[in-house]
């Protein structure tokens, strides 16, 4: 199945109104389903990255590498002299990441066998785990020459989980067309 297919597929699914479009409206929804579902990324890539500082701030006492490759790949320096950048790119590759996951999650629908908050937690937190060992093994190991010893390997996959869990509900829970989040979910009945 090509991907214009899986996406007119998918609009099909969430669509009020399933009635057959004409072929030349399809495409400007396809892309508004794409151009919607990379911005749900962008804003969950956001405050996953900021829950994920938060988490792994006061645990691991040092900054994200991102730091030490502005140092070594744009100034010469001393990474501790770039905080406000190294967090400013940590920041960046969050946001990147999300638009990708948000992407992604769009494409795929698992015949909608679970709910998309449940399913934004399981591939939230597998898509974590997948850039932490992106990050350590490619961006620190070969990128900067950095190894990290066995307890810092560890807090720096459990901040990607977290920053995962944190991306896929946020996602999860914004997918699919709910229009009326207080009557889809009735948050007015205290539920």
């Amino acid at each position: 199945m090509t991907l214009p297919d899986h996406l007119r597929r998918l609009r099909s699914r969430t669509a009020p109104d399933t009635t057959e479009r004409a072929t030349d409206s399809a495409a400007p929804a396809r892309r508004t389903d794409v151009v919607d579902a990379v911005a749900r990324g962008m804003q969950a890539g956001f405050v996953a990255t900021l829950i994920m500082t938060a988490f792994r701030l006061p645990i691991m006492r040092s900054l994200p590498p991102s730091a030490n490759f502005w140092s070594q790949y744009v100034t010469g320096d001393d990474p501790d002299d770039h905080v406000i950048v190294g967090l400013a790119l940590h920041l960046g590759y969050g946001i990147q990441a999300g638009a990708l996951f948000g992407a992604l999650f769009a494409l795929h629908d698992a015949e909608r066998s679970i709910e998309p908050e449940q399913r934004g937690l399981v591939w939230g937190s597998v898509y974590g785990m997948a850039l932490s060992a992106f990050g350590s093994q490619i961006m620190l190991k070969r990128l900067l020459g950095i190894e990290l010893d066995a307890d810092e390997l560890a807090l720096f996959h459990a901040g990607h989980l977290v920053y995962g869990l944190s991306l896929g509900a946020w996602v999860g829970s914004r997918t699919e067309g709910v229009d009326d989040p207080e009557a889809e979910y009735e948050y007015g009945d205290g539920n």
